[in-house]
């Protein structure tokens, strides 16, 4: 079973940027498909961006260009880089594990989840 534990998350002005991290524990992370998604009040949860454990990247099309998933597996992390940041990006955000690897962008897939952090972007 694999414990996950994200940080890096605040409070940014807009246009800023902040480097979220997903640290993992009791198992090797490049052995999951893992996938950020986030989720604001009132709002269903949205995903963000996957890294399969061969290392494919896909992004839902909204962040495209703005965010970038990457891992380091000797850290046995995967971070997302969140770029030129909007107020519409606040929310909570989460790394979460999917054992299979067919989930890709449907969260209702995924086996793991870390307890998010939080973005607040002010305008």
């Amino acid at each position: 079973q694999v414990r996950l534990e994200e940080s890096g998350g605040g409070l940014v002005q807009a246009g800023g940027s902040l480097a979220l991290v997903c640290t993992a524990s009791g198992d090797r992370l490049n052995t999951y498909t893992m996938s950020w998604f986030r989720q604001s009040p009132g709002k269903e949860r949205e995903f963000l961006a996957g890294i399969s454990w061969s290392g494919n990247t896909f992004y839902a099309e909204s962040v495209k260009g703005r965010f970038t998933i990457s891992r380091d597996i000797d850290e046995n992390t995967v971070s997302l880089q969140v770029n030129g940041l909007k107020p519409e990006d606040t929310a909570v955000y989460y790394c979460a594990a999917d054992v299979s690897g067919w989930s890709l962008r449907n969260g209702d897939g995924y086996d793991y989840w870390g307890q998010g952090t939080q973005v607040t972007v002010s305008s």
